[in-house]
Order: C-alpha cells, then sequence, then structure tokens
C-alpha cells in the first residue's frame, strides 16, 4: 500500500433538519483509502451508509443542518472548495458515483450514449462525436454492445443499465469511483456478473472503490478493507482478511453471524432490537442497548483503539 493515501476523512459530520429535530446520519465519521484499493462500508438499512456516500461527494440536500469536517482526495482539500470549484476539480474529475437503481439515475427521454459522454463534454469541453467515441470506448470494456449508445434507458435490461451507470462513472478515468448498492435490483447471476466486472475494471484501470451495501457476502469478492457502520459512525474498520475470518466488534460479529453459510449446519443468527433513531441517538455506545456483551462502561462513549489500520469502537478492546 502507498503511504500517501488516495482519500482521508476525518471527523465528517452530515446532519439533516426535519420537523421533528436534526438527523445525524454521519457524525464524526474517519475512513481513509489506499490507491487501487476497494474499501466496502457494510451496515443495516438507515445507518448512515449512503448520506456518507453524499457526504464525501457533496451532493447535499437542501435540509443540511450541519455539515463539516475534513475531506481530503489526492492531497486536494476538498472541504476548502467553493460549490463550482468542487464540481470542475473533483466531481467527475477526480471522483465519480455509481448510485442506486440504475433506471432511477438514467434520464428515460435521453439516449444512453448521449449520457455517457457528456461528463466528457461537460468537464472537458471536447465535441460530441468525440466524447461519443470515448463512451463507445467504455462501453466495450464495461460489456455493453456498443449499438446500445443509441437505445433508450428502458430499452436495457437491468444488468445492461447498470453497466451503462458503471460506464458513465468510468468515462473520464477517476481515482475514485463510489459505488451504492450497484446490485441490489439484480438477480444472482447478474450481481456475480457485476462484481467480477468490478474486479477486472479495478486492476486494468488501476482505479480504487468505495462500495456501499449491506450485502455482506457478495461485498466479499471485491473488499480489500472493510468498514462497519453502525448508527452514524463507523464502528470497525480492518483489512476483509482478518474481518470475514474474525470480526472484532460485537455488531460485526452478529452481522457476520446472520450471513446463510454454504457449508456447515450453522443456523444464521439475526440481531435482537432496533437501531437507534438517528434523530436522538443514545449517549455512550450506540450498539450497547442490542449488545450480549454490554457491561457498565457502555455508557461512556467509546473510543476507536487499534493499529495497523484494524481499529474498533468497543470498549472491550480499549
Amino acid at each position: 500500500m502507498s503511504e500517501a493515501r488516495l482519500l482521508r476523512v476525518k471527523d465528517l459530520v452530515l446532519h439533516f433538519r426535519t420537523n421533528q429535530g436534526a438527523v445525524q446520519a454521519v457524525d464524526g465519521v474517519d475512513l481513509d483509502l489506499d490507491h487501487t484499493e476497494a474499501v466496502v462500508i457494510v451496515g443495516e438499512s438507515g445507518c448512515g451508509k449512503t448520506s456518507l456516500a453524499k457526504a464525501i461527494l457533496r451532493l447535499l440536500p437542501r435540509n443540511v443542518e450541519a455539515y463539516s469536517g475534513s475531506a481530503q482526495l489526492a492531497g486536494i482539500d476538498m472541504m476548502s472548495l467553493d460549490d463550482e470549484e468542487f464540481r470542475q476539480q473533483i466531481r467527475w474529475v477526480k471522483m465519480s458515483l455509481v448510485p442506486q437503481a440504475a433506471m432511477n439515475s438514467l434520464n428515460p427521454v435521453l439516449r444512453v450514449g448521449d449520457q455517457v459522454a457528456e461528463p466528457m463534454i461537460s468537464h472537458y469541453s471536447i465535441g460530441k462525436e468525440e466524447a461519443l467515441n470515448q463512451a463507445r470506448a467504455m462501453f466495450q470494456r464495461v460489456g455493453v454492445p456498443v449499438d446500445f449508445l443509441a437505445r433508450y434507458p428502458f430499452e436495457l435490461s437491468g444488468g445492461m443499465r447498470q453497466r451503462a451507470a458503471i460506464a458513465m462513472a468510468l468515462v473520464t478515468t477517476p481515482s475514485l469511483v463510489i459505488l451504492d448498492e450497484p446490485t441490489s435490483a439484480l438477480d444472482l447471476l447478474t450481481q456475480a456478473n457485476i462484481f467480477n466486472l468490478l474486479k477486472r475494471i479495478k486492476k486494468e484501470m488501476e482505479i480504487s472503490f468505495i462500495l456501499i451495501t449491506h450485502d455482506i457476502a457478495t461485498s466479499s469478492e471485491l473488499a480489500d478493507r472493510v468498514a462497519v457502520m453502525y448508527a452514524g459512525q463507523i464502528v470497525e474498520t480492518s483489512d476483509a482478511a482478518r474481518f470475514f475470518s474474525a470480526p472484532l466488534h460485537p455488531y460485526s460479529q452478529k452481522l457476520m453471524a446472520s450471513v446463510p453459510r454454504l457449508r456447515g449446519d450453522q443456523e444464521p443468527e439475526f440481531i435482537t432490537g432496533q437501531p437507534p433513531s438517528l434523530l436522538n441517538p443514545p449517549s455512550g455506545c450506540r450498539f450497547a442497548a442490542r449488545c450480549p456483551s454490554r457491561f457498565e462502561r457502555c455508557d461512556q462513549d467509546p473510543p476507536m483503539t487499534g493499529a495497523n489500520r484494524r481499529q474498533v469502537r468497543c470498549w472491550l478492546y480499549a
């Protein structure tokens, strides 16, 4: 791994304003990423994974209550850039997004090729024909027939739409691509094909990925490292090999125990209770109410402890 990290996020906060109060969707998150590395962020629905992606990409809604922290990409202090500088220098130039549900992210009344070519025209001021040639080359790389450039999104299957969305994210050759549940609406065979594609793209283009998912089993195919998110916080980070063989945090252990196994007769477990409301998260450890290892000290907020990029937010290891 390179000593110079591609991405460094420190104490990132994103709260949303609602009629009931502030939703603390991202609450003091630290995250780093190496060049050509894939970090998988896992956790239950509603834990803040997608909000973290929006915070890093600055795709912020109008009801932002608080947005702060430090975020550097390839040495650039992204938080010091104004919105136009961020759009010109970072978003879809050095960092791009593959969103959930490609059908919803593609414009239904524009041809797919025009949509994939648009980032090249917008950011590099090249002509439409040259941009379409770039799109054609990227379609070939991701396994989409080039004649699909002239089709509309509804004429493509779910898997092909997802590949087109991946092509759109890659066409400007960014250093980092964030993938938000890229296979959630696809059948198992198509999911496997998409993950094989991503592994090949990562190697060929020397690109880094942040993969946001709740599908632990499938994500293991791509992961170099794993970050576990719970109630707006990162509670564990680890290299993938050690995480999948021996997770540390009680929540991580419960997540792994919930995954069905192909071998052995161990029944999948479930996590009792519900995650806390992000409107008013509890003090102390946010998993304490559901944790089988809870003890008195869990009423205090645990720090992240550990070394060698394996850290855990739990008093059992403090």
